[in-house]
Order: structure tokens, then C-alpha cells, then sequence
């Protein structure tokens, strides 16, 4: 008998020692203490740009040549911005000429409770206070409570911007209809002029920015403009989460199509596929919560390159997709031992790649290798 079980233990004693190998990441803190950050966006002399959701924009400049770090004060000079529940600054985006014009965009929530809007500004930057705050464009009809904004950009290959919209979470069968902007991603120029090549100008009851329709909430968008390629992913309701391959006039079938349920249980669609609308290229059932989304080409983790980087506020994780001829891949779960909802990611200039965190005392996170 004693023979018989220190033979079983020395068959077990090597499993049981066995460690994980280390992740060939670090993850620093960069700053500290933000209020539900939302969005992050670099500024080519290496500062970074972080909006928070109640209404700030914030500063994170390099100190004596080393790490980016918070700036005390705010940025002045935002224009009024309604923060209440999911809604208010949401995203930041740098103009490509930038270092000539100054230029950032930035969406938010705009108007009341019982009237708002997606609106997105065009300003001038000087370092510490917006100037020649422009609206280039506000979504139509107005719509109440605070909730289900989109709010996520890009710029696109041709130097034209694309902005989603959620479908505000009343009448979801609006994200069908062309009369209003819910539940669609728009594109317009940088100045706020309507592309004459846009899908539906020209079509009468239809708003004339709509690049795409049948969205529930966008939430994240990555333009690759040397492949000609718009990325968007948006939250389903119960299930659902979706990753797709945005088209020009293309349906991506909310409420019509939907892998997920209702809150409550009930069925939303007997459909998960329905002709003439576009199948996700991915979706996420049960739903992970996906928020913001990077593309990685980055030098410092070669085996990341080529992969789209999906944060989830539900799942307290990174989703890597890596991405080959426009296809999704096995993916990869990261970061989960932070244990704390990611709202975005972006990859930096540097090769790191960067994350916000979701709450009260949210942080900028750095992703170095180890």
C-alpha cells in the first residue's frame, strides 16, 4: 500500500509543480483617478488625449523625456455636453494634418433628457483650451433618455469620417428606417459637408449621411485605409454581439436578425439570417460587452501583428481576433487578470498597446513586452 502511493505521488508531484509560463506582457499605470474614461487618441509629439464620460477632456504629456503623465487641469473650452447614465463625452479623434491645422473631433451626448442628440465638434487644439468649436453634425430627430448613443469614429481612406449610432433603445425598428439616423453609421466630411457618393443621398425621406443601417449600438470602428477596409463591432442585446465588415448601403439586419434575446428572455426575431442583410464576420453569445477595438501592426509584439484587439466590459477582458484575408481567426482572452471592465484600446506610435478601464477611478493602462 505504501509502496502503491508514493509511486502515485511521484507520478502527481510534477503536474501539481507545473507554473503557468509568465505572460509576455507588463501592463503600467500611467495615470490614475479618471472618471469612466471613455476614448484615447495620440497626439503626434507623443501626448495622449483621454475623454471622460461626464464631460472632460484630459491631458497626459511626457515628463523630462519619460512616461506620459496626467496634466492636473482639464481642457477648457467643451462645448455643454449631457451626461446622465450612457451618455456623455464619448470619442476623440486627431485630424491626419494636425500638426498644420490643429484639429480634433470629438462626439458626445448633446441637448436633454427629453431632447438629445449625437453631435460631433470639429476644434482647434493649442495645447490647453479648444477654440472655433465647430458642429459638423447632429443627429436627427431628437430622441429621449440616455441610452444606446454609438458615438464611436473613424476616418476613412479618402479623408472622409465615419461616425455610429446607436438606436437610442426605444423604437429599435427605427435602425430600419432611413428618415432617422438611429441605429446607423454616418459619413461625412471632415466639415461637416455630405459626400456626394454617399448610399441613400439623392432618395427621397432618406438623410442624405447614412453610410449603413441595421446597427443596435456600435461601440467600436477600425478604419484600415490601405486595405480599404472599415471594421465596427456593436453590443447585441441578451447575446448577439456582433463584428462586422462595414459595407457602403449595406443592412446588418437590427431588429430583423439577431443571435441574441431581450432582457427578459423573450425573443426579439425568429431570424438569425434574412435576405439582404449582411452576416456578422464574428458574434459574441453569451455577450462579452464589446467597447472599444484596435488594429495591432505594432513592432513590439510581433505575434499580435494583423490582429484586431476587442475590449469587453462584461467578459473584464481583451478579445485578440487576429484577423487573415479579412477573416476572423481563434481568439485570444487577455488582460483578465486586471478584473476590472475595459472600456478601450489603442494602439500607440510606440508599438505598446494601451487600455482604459471602466469606472469611477478608471486608469490608462501600457501593454510593454515583459
Amino acid at each position: 500500500m505504501l509502496t502503491a502511493l508514493l509511486t502515485l505521488c511521484a507520478v502527481i508531484a510534477p503536474v501539481a509543480s507545473r507554473a503557468a509560463p509568465p505572460a509576455p506582457y507588463r501592463i503600467e499605470t500611467l495615470a490614475a483617478g479618471l472618471v469612466h474614461p471613455w476614448a484615447l487618441a495620440s497626439l503626434p509629439d507623443g501626448r495622449l488625449l483621454v475623454t471622460e464620460r461626464p464631460g472632460r477632456l484630459r491631458v497626459l504629456a511626457p515628463v523630462a523625456g519619460g512616461a506620459p503623465a496626467l496634466r492636473a487641469e482639464p481642457v477648457a473650452g467643451l462645448p455643454p455636453i449631457y451626461a446622465s447614465g450612457q451618455s456623455g463625452l464619448f470619442d476623440v479623434l486627431v485630424d491626419p494634418a494636425f500638426a498644420d491645422n490643429g484639429f480634433i473631433y470629438l462626439s458626445f451626448a448633446h441637448g436633454v433628457h427629453a431632447a438629445n442628440h449625437l453631435r460631433v465638434v470639429r476644434a482647434r487644439f493649442d495645447g490647453t483650451r479648444l477654440h472655433d468649436v465647430q458642429p459638423i453634425f447632429t443627429s436627427q430627430p431628437a430622441k429621449t433618455h440616455s441610452q444606446h448613443f454609438g458615438g464611436r469614429m473613424a476616418l476613412l481612406g479618402d479623408g472622409t469620417l465615419v461616425v455610429g449610432m446607436g438606436d437610442g433603445n426605444l423604437e429599435r425598428t427605427d435602425a430600419q428606417r432611413l428618415h432617422t439616423h438611429l441605429g446607423k453609421i454616418m459619413r461625412i466630411g471632415r466639415d461637416g459637408s455630405v459626400p456626394a457618393d454617399n448610399p441613400f443621398v439623392g432618395r427621397a425621406g432618406a438623410l442624405p449621411e447614412i453610410y449603413s443601417l441595421g446597427h443596435r449600438n456600435p461601440q467600436g470602428m477600425v478604419s484600415l485605409p490601405g486595405e480599404g477596409v472599415l471594421y465596427a463591432h456593436e453590443h447585441g442585446s441578451k447575446g448577439g454581439d456582433e463584428l462586422n465588415r462595414i459595407e457602403r448601403g449595406a443592412n446588418y439586419g437590427w431588429p430583423i436578425t439577431t443571435g441574441g434575446v431581450d432582457y427578459t428572455g423573450a425573443r426579439i426575431t425568429p431570424y438569425r439570417n434574412y435576405a439582404g442583410v449582411t452576416p456578422p464576420l464574428l458574434e459574441w453569445t453569451p455577450s462579452i460587452a464589446p467597447a472599444g477595438m484596435a488594429h495591432y501592426d505594432g513592432a513590439l509584439f510581433p505575434a499580435w501583428r494583423g490582429s484586431l484587439f476587442v475590449t469587453a466590459l462584461k467578459e473584464k477582458s481583451v478579445r485578440r481576433v487576429p484577423m487573415e484575408n479579412g477573416r476572423p481567426g481563434t481568439q485570444e482572452t487577455l488582460f483578465t487578470e486586471l478584473g476590472e471592465r475595459l472600456r478601450d484600446v489603442r494602439a500607440g506610435p510606440d508599438g505598446a498597446l494601451y487600455l482604459l478601464t471602466d469606472n469611477a477611478a478608471g486608469r490608462v493602462l501600457r501593454v510593454v513586452p515583459r
